[in-house]
């Protein structure tokens, strides 16, 4: 509890203590002499009696005089008495009064200045300082209050011109891109214009065409990079749809030669070319995310394993696609970290990389209800994506 409420109490305590014991012993004094005065008015009243009987009519008259002075004395007596009984309740009110005040400017009145503060912080109003009074009850508190405004304000500006930053690097490198793909158009109209009339003129095309590919390449990585801290906004729009369908028509134009095959294991059937499928295997998922999902699998099996790779469409109590490459798998202590952002494998090299692709395939599974497993199969790696 506070000093200054102690003090109060203690004050106001002793106060009605003293006030009380005085009170008390002039009602006993009083009491006494109420006591006395009632024998006294007794005898008088019988004398009275004693000198009407005996015709003494002028001791008869004194009496009664005394009789009457006495009564109009016990009359004062007993006014003050009704002062010092509405004395402590008098006090009692004032201090009370006096309490509530005190608790309205020291209490109430800085708690109604912090609502409203706070009412205006909500809004988002942090230019108005608020003013600290250590010597109220709510210093320390107000004192961290502004220092918060503060931080926030700090942390307001910082945001800012980290957006202002990134917007600036994305502008610069969106622009960046623009130099290859400008060349990559005009060789590529040279190439359509029949101007590569010697092989020497086609592969020197050809070369241009695939460096400046690489160039963009590293230019939308660093984009991706700079963005990726907005992957948890990424919407994902779940439809029902036909995975046999879609592994058809979608997946199969990922790959532009035969090295990767696509079967389908329906229940416990034998495993089927997915082209000899007829089967309808409906799942709920967002087919632009699950195509973005199998194509950073197969840039990391391109990548890093450099083998071909086979795709299984598994069904039963579970849904499940497998993506196994035959290369040399990942380690087993390294398998609960890969899917970090940023974090890259010991078996990653000197190939180029962000450590992104498996941290996005996780991310866009966890988002659409699914989920991702990785087994090392001796040789190579099967990523199990379990769905919904």
């Amino acid at each position: 509890m506070n000093k200054k409420f102690i003090i109060i109490a203690i004050v106001y305590t002793l106060l009605i203590v003293l006030v009380s014991v005085y009170v008390f012993e002039y009602l006993k004094k009083n009491r006494e002499d109420e006591e006395s005065r009632v024998d006294n008015q007794v005898v008088l009243v019988n004398e009275i009696e004693h000198s009407i009987a005996n015709g003494d009519s002028e001791h008869a008259a004194q009496a009664c005089n005394t009789l009457k002075n006495d009564y109009q004395s016990a009359q004062s007596e007993n006014k003050e008495k009704m002062v010092l009984i509405i004395l402590p309740l008098i006090i009692s009110i004032l201090g009370v009064i006096t309490v509530l005040i005190y608790l309205d400017r020291s209490v109430l009145c800085p708690f109604r200045k912090m609502k409203g503060y706070a009412m205006e912080v909500a809004k988002g109003n942090l230019d108005k300082p608020l003013k600290m009074e250590r010597e109220n009850y709510f210093g320390d508190f107000t004192w961290a209050f502004e220092n918060m405004r503060k931080e926030l304000v700090k942390a307001r500006s910082v945001e800012k011109e980290a957006i202002e930053n990134n917007k600036t690097v994305i502008a610069t490198l969106s622009h960046d891109i623009k130099t290859p793909v400008a060349s990559i158009r005009a060789y590529s109209e040279a190439l359509e214009a029949n101007m590569d009339n010697t092989p020497e003129k086609r592969q020197k095309y050809l070369k241009t065409i695939m460096d400046k590919c690489d160039e963009v390449t590293n230019l939308t990585n660093d984009l991706f990079i700079h963005s990726i801290s907005e992957m948890n906004r990424l919407e994902v729009k779940e439809s029902e749809i036909d995975l046999v369908a879609f592994l058809k028509d979608e997946v199969k134009k990922l790959f532009v030669d035969d090295s990767c095959s696509i079967k389908a294991a329906f229940g416990n059937s034998d495993t089927v070319d997915i082209e000899s499928a007829e089967e309808k295997v409906m799942i709920n998922a967002d087919p632009k995310r699950l195509l973005q999902i199998i194509e950073n699998l197969k840039n990391n099996a391109d990548k890093y394993a450099k083998t071909d790779t086979e795709i299984l469409l598994e069904t039963g109590d579970e849904i499940k696609l497998h993506f196994r490459d035959f290369g040399p798998g990942i380690d087993e202590d390294e398998i609960p970290f890969i899917t970090g952002k940023f974090y890259r494998g010991r078996n990653a090299g000197d190939e180029n990389g962000s450590g992104l692709g498996l941290y996005i395939v996780s991310e866009l599974m966890s988002k659409m209800g699914g989920s991702m497993m990785m087994i090392n199969k001796n040789p190579g790696l099967d990523v199990v994506l379990t769905l919904k």
